[in-house]
């Protein structure tokens, strides 16, 4: 394992693949950890240097002090770059990543090769849903809502054909720290991206799955037709998390665009 204290936060990294590469830096969603993105690192790892990390109140990394801001969470992003002295990357974010990736690209552009963003949206939910489920949290905590939560991450087959993998990841996300899960919510509540999105110039691969009720294909357009530089594709079958749904068929989309912008 691999710990770095940046900004007074210890966040746990983990740094594979080629390592005299372009980077590629991949961010997960709420409620999850680096783990979401085991199976499709391996159709980079010859090509490419890869970078994850557990999000500030996520997995390893540190719950406190809990992510006041969506800007916390960025800031945490350029902290860790920084650590490992990385100039320049490609930042692939999926849900909540996708706004920290977003977020990252307008704050630190010079730093940006490339975006892929996955399932986001530049305003994620209404604030008073966001309320009422923080509300729900603290009251019972995430075990009340874990079967909610869950069902909204993949397609009914999925949920249907893997009985021990829904199992596994509703594990995942009821061991997510309650403080860090919560203020995340309010992060997600807090931001709107839309108007930083138009400002970043960077080359953008935006994606979503067909069966995705979180963040809807029609919402991944709309981000993609606000983004300067932008193109769409959906992966098909998949729901919120296609990064663990259909792996091979993300990595399919994403490997060309990031060879591409290798090359450029």
């Amino acid at each position: 394992m691999q710990f770095a204290t940046v900004g007074g936060i210890t966040l746990h990294y983990r740094l594979e693949g080629r390592q005299d590469a372009l980077a590629l830096i991949f961010v997960h969603s709420i409620g999850t950890d680096l783990r979401i993105w085991d199976s499709v690192l391996p159709h980079f790892a010859d090509d490419f240097k890869l970078i994850r990390h557990d999000l500030r109140g996520h997995g390893l990394s540190d719950d406190s002090p809990a992510p006041k801001s969506m800007r916390n969470h960025v800031d945490d992003l350029q902290g860790l770059i920084s650590y490992l002295q990385i100039e320049v990357a490609i930042v692939i974010g999926i849900s909540l990543g996708g706004l920290v990736a977003m977020g990252y690209a307008a704050a630190y552009p010079q730093h940006v090769k490339a975006l892929v963003l996955c399932d986001t949206a530049t305003k994620i939910g209404t604030a008073a849903a966001w309320n009422a489920r923080i509300e729900t949290l603290r009251q019972h905590g995430i075990d009340s809502m874990d079967e909610v939560i869950v069902a909204r991450w993949f397609s009914p087959a999925y949920i249907n054909q893997h009985p021990a993998e829904y199992r596994g990841y509703r594990n995942m996300l009821t061991r997510t720290s309650l403080v860090g899960y919560t203020a995340s919510c309010e992060a997600i509540r807090d931001v709107d991206m839309t108007e930083a999105a138009r400002t970043i110039t960077a080359k953008t691969l935006v994606l979503c799955g067909t069966e995705d009720v979180s963040t809807s294909p029609d919402q991944g357009r709309a981000l993609a037709e606000t983004l300067p530089n932008a193109s769409f594709a959906v992966v098909e079958g998949a729901g919120h998390l296609p990064c663990i749904e259909q792996s091979d068929q993300l990595a399919g989309l994403i490997k060309p665009f990031c060879q591409e912008q290798m090359n450029a």
